[in-house]
């Protein structure tokens, strides 16, 4: 099974029902796998912040909800994620990372190399995985942690898990 595919299974086993999601090659496959699920709603965003709200939305009304995201997008969720402080909501996100192993473009690096510690700072707990076989656990423990601890989570999938980007000309 690819670490994709552990993703959507352990989201699914955890009855997650709402996906918020600004698009994102690292997390293309696992998006493929959710659109294609009729029970899963899966919202595109303009912006990484909204997914914040809608996870408030989804479990005022009953519902798991996920934030898939790059860690570029973690500098646009800073003031939201006080109403996750403030409002007791659960919060799990999966956070492809940027900035790292292989990065060509040095845009990344400054957000990518700070995104766990603004995390942290904002009082959500941070799991990471490096490797495939990590990704299915590391996802659940987050969730349980989330959905039934009420610990606002991030998983962040390391670059080298993810692969680097490459662009040529």
């Amino acid at each position: 099974m690819s670490w994709p595919e552990s993703i959507y299974t352990t989201l699914k086993a955890l009855d997650v029902r709402q996906v918020a999601y600004v698009p994102d090659g690292g997390h293309a496959t696992l998006l493929r796998l959710l659109h294609d699920d009729p029970a899963l709603r899966c919202v595109p965003l303009t912006t990484e912040e909204e997914g914040v709200a809608m996870l408030a939305g989804a479990w005022l009304g009953g519902q798991r909800g996920v934030l898939l995201m790059q860690s570029s997008g973690v500098g646009n969720c800073v003031n939201m994620l006080s109403l996750v402080r403030t409002c007791h909501f659960p919060l799990l996100t999966l956070i492809t990372m940027r900035g790292e192993y292989g990065e060509f473009n040095p845009w990344q690096v400054p957000m990518g190399s700070t995104t766990e510690q603004v995390l942290r700072l904002m009082d959500v707990q941070v799991l990471r995985a490096d490797v495939a076989e990590e990704v299915g656990p590391t996802v659940s423990a987050a969730a349980r942690m989330a959905y039934l601890g009420g610990t606002p989570m991030a998983v962040l999938l390391s670059q080298k898990l993810v692969g680097a980007k490459v662009f040529t000309e």
